[in-house]
């Protein structure tokens, strides 16, 4: 895609999953900002229409479970301009080998890695008859070097990077460049609420936690690279370097 430009802004939509908080919702801001119209998806219906009432008209809540790829279908129908779809949506509860069960095995993999294929696949239409377009889908440092306590969190996110790679070779002819980011420590209510991130950014050369907007910001760059596609962005203050 070429660079932003106000002719592109007025004409273009975005689909942002997890947009009802945290970094989808940061992500969801970026683009309103910058004039797009955002399809804002969300399993909860009640945080994603609090988020509509604060973000505006142009951005439209689309209350779906990403997992169910039929409702995704019905919920997304085909959106006239689609130039980008971002794959915010996931879930991280903790895991070890002596506690897993396959329940939560099965919610991870299903929210982390079949919602990001059930919305990208469903997008892919409108982004052709759009021209082509981006896809960012969520990663994390974690596919890269794990966690204590995130046995199957790691795994799916390692299976999102891989599922970027294969996605970028399959839609390119499209004019579709598929990408990752791999945010490290984020200062959202739900990181806040695990209980370890004051510990853990002691360990982050740059001695923070991003902001949700700076994550953002590089979503953002990500969707308006010319020759970029296939890769995943480690963006971790510089705790894990590739």
């Amino acid at each position: 895609m070429a660079a932003s430009s106000h002719t592109e802004a007025v004409d273009s939509t975005a689909v942002v999953t997890g947009a009802a908080s945290g970094m989808g919702k940061a992500v969801a801001e970026r683009f309103l900002t910058e004039g797009w119209t955002v399809l804002g998806v969300d399993r909860d219906a009640e945080a994603l229409d609090k988020a509509a009432a604060e973000l505006g008209a142009a951005f439209h809540p689309v209350p779906v479970d990403i997992t169910d790829r039929a409702a995704v279908s019905t919920a997304l129908g085909s959106p006239v301009g689609l130039r980008a779809v971002v794959n915010a949506a996931g879930i991280y509860p903790p895991t070890l080998l002596a506690d897993y069960d396959e329940q939560t095995y099965r919610r991870i993999f299903d929210v982390n890695v079949l919602g990001s294929l059930n919305v990208t696949a469903e997008a892919a239409p409108a982004l052709r008859a759009s021209g082509g377009g981006t896809v960012v889908n969520f990663a994390s440092i974690d596919a890269f070097a794990v966690s204590p306590g995130q046995l199957l969190y790691s795994a799916s996110k390692a299976a999102v990077v891989c599922l970027t790679r294969s996605l970028a070779q399959e839609l390119g002819r499209d004019g579709i460049a598929v990408n990752a980011i791999a945010p490290g420590w984020v200062d959202t209510p739900g990181t806040r609420a695990g209980g370890r991130m004051q510990q853990a950014v002691a360990a982050v050369p740059l001695g923070r936690a991003a902001r949700p907007e700076e994550i953002a910001d590089w979503v953002w760059k990500l969707c308006h690279g010319s020759y970029l596609t296939g890769e995943t962005l480690v963006v971790s203050g510089g705790l894990t370097v590739r």
